[in-house]
């Protein structure tokens, strides 16, 4: 018997939640198959199994927590069943007699070829129950801990149905319902409650949404950006963009290196403070939020000034299938010296982004609308977006994070100055 156990997944990290168990006691699996899914504050890893065999017990069920070096689960390394003869698991008795059997003999040790998992026979001692008559939902019919306590459940349920009013004050107390019969009995269904244990993820979010406002002096500022050229550029060029790149033309691509221009103009917004230090970052790593399984997470795209519009789209989409698989590793959101968040995709119309600290400055995109805008002293109709920056006070004044934003709008509305360096 092998322990599974919590491996280190990070300097900073010494407890993980169980997110999912992908595998179940007494199921067998292949060397190299994921196990578990564990949540950290930053992302989500996974342990696979060590070698051929059987997931025996899981010592920390879903949504539980757990520390570095902490042993999970057990396993019992096996060769896969034989194809032609029923799966069993490391604790089903085998039988080497070859010499034939009469139908009596088989009849009496059938008992016997039942497949019980080890905790569930140990839960069915417990609760006086026989293992061997409890149906098994595990593959080959095993008998998993899920079978034996629904068999108590029911047992409890079938019990003599004599109401607690028609007993004396005195036998009443002694009276113990299940606890699910408890949690409906003190409230009807419509004004039912869920507890469970916030998300690792969801925490660290919280920590450091609360440690911005506190720590930061946030102000945020508004401008639109009319984004027919882009959408026109996009239009053109966008058929042969993915049959040469494989990825599609989005608009992430043009916000990110306009972000990335406007920062090099205006290098207050990509530094951060460092006690009484200004660090100004001359390198730009853009953080894009991003919806994921778990929650938003930030990945970040390392060194924006060299990557081509194909190198960015395609590292968000890679970033994009990761997150909804929670597959992201820490590495891929440390860092970061600005950020950019979509969440016009939600259909959002404005709103204030919060700073991801130790950043200074966080650009919001929100939703495209046509809107009548005056343009050459007529009334037109154009695709417009709100954006919003959200910068620290501290060390960026309003007059650079206007013209930051300004900055942004220009290089959207006239494109071509991303490639004429204007």
């Amino acid at each position: 018997m092998t322990p599974i156990v919590v491996p280190a997944v990070g300097e900073s990290i010494s407890e993980v939640q169980i997110s999912q168990w992908l595998k179940k006691e007494g199921e067998w699996v292949s060397a190299g198959t994921d196990l578990v899914d564990l949540e950290t504050e930053k992302a989500s890893v996974q342990i696979s199994a060590p070698a051929d065999g059987y997931l025996l017990k899981i010592l920390k069920p879903n949504d539980q927590f757990a520390t570095v070096g902490e042993a999970i689960a057990e396993f019992q390394a096996a060769p896969k069943p034989s194809s032609n003869s029923p799966a069993s698991s490391p604790s089903a008795p085998t039988s080497t007699s070859t010499a034939p059997t009469s139908a009596k003999t088989v009849s009496a040790a059938a008992p016997a070829d039942v497949r019980v998992m080890p905790a569930a026979r140990r839960m069915a001692e417990d609760n006086k129950l026989s293992a061997e008559s409890i149906p098994g939902s595990g593959p080959g019919g095993r008998v998993l801990k899920e079978d034996v306590a629904n068999a108590v459940a029911s047992r409890n349920t079938q019990a003599a149905p004599v109401s607690p009013t028609a007993l004396s004050p005195a036998l009443t107390p002694t009276l113990s319902p299940p606890a699910a019969s408890t949690a409906l009995q003190q409230g009807s269904p419509h004004r039912s409650e869920e507890v469970k244990p916030m998300s690792m993820i969801r925490r660290t979010i919280a920590t450091r949404l609360v440690r911005a406002q506190h720590e930061a002096a946030l102000l945020t500022t508004f401008n639109e950006v009319d984004m027919q050229p882009v959408m026109q550029l996009r239009n053109k060029y966008k058929d042969a963009f993915l049959e040469k790149h494989g990825t599609k033309l989005g608009f992430m691509s043009f916000f990110a290196k306009a972000a990335c221009e406007a920062l090099k103009r205006y290098p207050a917004v990509n530094a951060e403070i460092r006690g009484n230090n200004i660090v100004y970052r001359h390198y730009y790593d853009i953080g894009i939020a991003i919806g994921g399984g778990k929650g938003l997470v930030v990945p970040v795209l390392r060194n924006v000034e060299r990557m081509s519009f194909a190198d960015i789209e395609k590292t968000i989409g890679d970033f994009a299938e990761l997150a909804k698989n929670n597959r992201l590793m820490p590495e891929d959101l440390e860092g970061g010296t600005f950020t950019i968040s979509n969440g016009g995709i939600y259909g959002s119309l404005l709103s204030t982004p919060i700073v991801n600290p130790p950043q200074s400055g966080i650009l919001g995109l929100h939703s495209i609308q046509e809107r009548p805008v005056a343009l050459n002293g007529q009334v037109v109709i154009r695709p417009m977006m709100y954006i919003a920056l959200t910068y620290d006070h501290r060390i960026i004044d309003g007059r650079e994070a206007v013209t930051f934003l300004k900055t942004i709008k220009e290089v959207i509305e006239d494109p071509a100055r991303l490639f004429l360096e204007l």
